[in-house]
């Protein structure tokens, strides 16, 4: 039930359209949001202005909320019953809502036109915000970027062209800051790649000559030339692109609970009606049996205990993007996890600080990291100056003549010693002995869990090192039993290797588990588990994880450390990040939908009592009037409970 759709034509319901990939949003849309918004604020006013009794000559204001909410709710009833020969929800409603016209009921006429109303315009402007996320990532593509015409010959060249038109063996320069425009190799430079936007680690990754680079990644520092091994519209970006795009699970189609009985209720409200008006000629006895018939508690039963759920579930940070998501939280199987950002923070953090020998402590081996870092913007040395801030008040020293060196370490002057900090061939190339037995017995074990090394030199001599790593929130293990007490199985997908991801899922308790993921396989490891009849969840927060989100039957994004792309593609959203209400989403959907099913039962059963009395004549429209409102009450105080709710 959309008011937009009364208000334009076919060309205008098409907000956003893909034609190779560019995005067309309509001022329109935006026009007729805004429209959407106005009437329905008008609707809310002239809804209380008719409640506390006000009138213009003898003019119920309550007309205004039913003309503005509810003739686009009749419009769609009768074309779903027209062009679809299907009853549902809208028919359900434009009934309701006639009926309490006819014995004079127009308040409640009018506050449930507003009410769908606002249920429909919540579920367009989501379908709009999902949609907006996918041009998001679109436009993580490139538009033009720097050929290398004649490459080393004497007429060599540099011109800007547009990304698509990129040819496999095509020399391409990319400067730092730039987005790598396509899947290709190094030949010459080196630098370090953001890569988080296809794998999620959160850690940049030191690329030379030979390495391979991807489309959609970010070159930070250092400039160098690739080769094309790939032609744009076949590269991992726009792989990722038509994944997401067409990454819509096959059950997604999801009926609502209220249309489940539209056509049930419908047709015997009629038949009853006639059969009574043709038994005993008494067409009073016929209007009250529609009027008790009328299935407001009915319709109320959903919306409303929906609404107290989202409620409820917004105080604890959690937002829900559509109410079908409820159903789906409360039926779910199966939670499906990646590692980084979602069990672990998403940023690295230095976990261990390892001087070499006795010369120095491991307070000054960290005091002169982070005075050697601290001019660095590389994330790993931001780390380094944190965690020392966090731990010690002494200022940190100023160093001179500081060089970044790309892919391998930096080096500067401190009190007239030079200091060298980067990987084991860095200071190796530097003459600076880093023993085997050293890495062997104090880092190696961190390193193949994951674990990045950074060692520390200064004038040809160890000193020692810092290893950095992306570490486990600390409820993530108990996330892992709440949900084993609510009979959902846990699964581990992530682009990292067999030894970090089987150390975290020891650590957290999850026993299955699927390492070196990409973003197909992530989606290939959700269809098996649909596939079996499985519901799905899906919790993620890196733009690889979008496609992934988007074909579980729930995604659930984190709102803080995700990308703006995960958290559109996702119908959940963790706003603080804090996974432990997990367990209370999933425990507060099941209370919904058994809330929502007892409303609905409680409501069918008052209709059908109801009918009975009006049909034997021991129930008149006065009666039945009263009936219909008190039914209605009783179902939204009871949903109202959900409000209560903890887990």
């Amino acid at each position: 039930m959309n008011i937009r759709k009364l208000f334009q034509n076919d060309d205008n319901k098409t907000i956003i359209g893909f034609k190779s990939h560019n995005i067309r949003i309509k001022d329109f849309f935006i026009d007729s949001q805004m429209r959407d918004v106005l009437f329905i604020i008008i609707s809310i006013f002239s809804v209380v202005l008719s409640f506390i009794g006000t009138d213009i000559f003898r003019f119920d204001l309550v007309w205004i909320a039913i003309i503005f909410c509810g003739i686009p709710i009749f419009k769609e009833a009768i074309i779903g019953l027209y062009r679809e020969f299907d009853i549902k929800a809208d028919v359900l409603v434009s009934v309701a809502i006639v009926s309490s016209i006819l014995i004079g009921e127009l308040f409640a006429a009018g506050v449930i036109a507003v009410i769908m109303a606002i249920g429909g315009f919540l579920e367009e402007f989501t379908v709009s915000k999902t949609k907006v996320g996918i041009k998001k990532l679109i436009d993580l593509n490139p538009t033009n970027c720097t050929l290398v015409v004649n490459y080393n010959r004497k007429n060599e060249n540099e011109i800007v062209i547009p990304a698509n038109l990129l040819k496999v063996g095509d020399i391409v320069k990319v400067v730092p800051g730039e987005i790598v425009p396509v899947d290709g190799e190094i030949i010459s430079g080196e630098s370090s790649i953001d890569q988080s936007v296809l794998t999620g680690e959160s850690i940049p990754v030191d690329k030379v000559v030979g390495d391979e680079v991807f489309s959609g990644t970010i070159n930070l520092y250092g400039s160098f030339l690739m080769k094309a091994t790939k032609k744009g519209e076949d590269s991992s970006l726009q792989r990722l692109i038509k994944i997401v795009e067409s990454a819509n699970p096959e059950n997604a189609k999801v009926v609502r609970t209220a249309d489940k009985w539209a056509t049930f209720i419908v047709v015997i409200a009629f038949i009853c009606a006639v059969l009574t008006l043709v038994y005993t000629g008494e067409i009073i006895r016929a209007v009250t049996i529609l009027v008790v018939f009328c299935p407001c508690a009915l319709i109320l039963a959903t919306p409303t205990a929906i609404m107290a759920s989202i409620g409820n579930l917004t105080k604890v940070g959690i937002l829900v993007k559509e109410g079908i998501s409820i159903e789906k939280l409360a039926k779910i199987d199966q939670m499906v996890f990646d590692k980084t950002g979602t069990l672990t923070y998403g940023k690295p953090v230095v976990t261990k600080v390892i001087a070499y020998d006795n010369d120095i402590s491991e307070k000054d081996l960290i005091r002169l990291f982070a005075s050697l870092e601290s001019p660095s913007e590389h994330p790993l040395a931001k780390a380094i100056v944190k965690y020392y801030k966090d731990n010690h008040d002494e200022s940190l020293e100023k160093v001179s003549n500081f060089e970044m060196i790309i892919g391998k370490g930096i080096k500067a002057n401190l009190n007239g010693s030079d200091l060298y900090a980067g990987n084991v061939e860095f200071l190796r190339s530097l003459n600076i002995e880093i023993p085997a037995d050293f890495i062997t017995e104090r880092i190696s074990k961190d390193l193949n869990l994951g674990a990045t090394a950074i060692y520390l030199g200064r004038e040809g001599k160890l000193l020692g090192a810092v290893l950095l790593a992306d570490v486990l929130r600390e409820d993530a293990a108990d996330l892992i039993n709440q949900l084993d007490k609510l009979g959902i199985k846990s699964t581990l997908l992530t682009g990292d290797n067999r030894n970090a991801a089987m150390h975290i899922a020891s650590d957290v308790g999850i026993d299955d588990l699927k390492y070196n993921c990409l973003p197909e396989d992530k989606i290939s490891k959700i269809k098996d588990f649909q596939s079996n009849d499985q519901m799905v969840a899906m919790i993620g927060d890196g733009i690889n994880d979008a496609p992934a989100l988007r074909q579980a039957d729930i995604g659930i994004s984190m709102g803080g450390v995700g990308s703006d792309i995960s958290i559109e593609a996702s119908d959940v959203c963790l706003v603080s990040d804090d996974i432990k209400h997990i367990p209370h989403l999933l425990a507060l959907s099941r209370k919904t939908l058994k809330t929502i099913n007892i409303g609905i039962a409680f409501a069918l059963g008052l209709n059908i009592i109801a009918t009975i009395l009006a049909a034997f004549g021991y129930l008149g429209p006065i009666g039945g009037a009263f009936v219909h409102n008190i039914g209605s009450v009783i179902v939204i105080i009871y949903s109202a409970l959900l409000l209560r709710f903890q887990y």
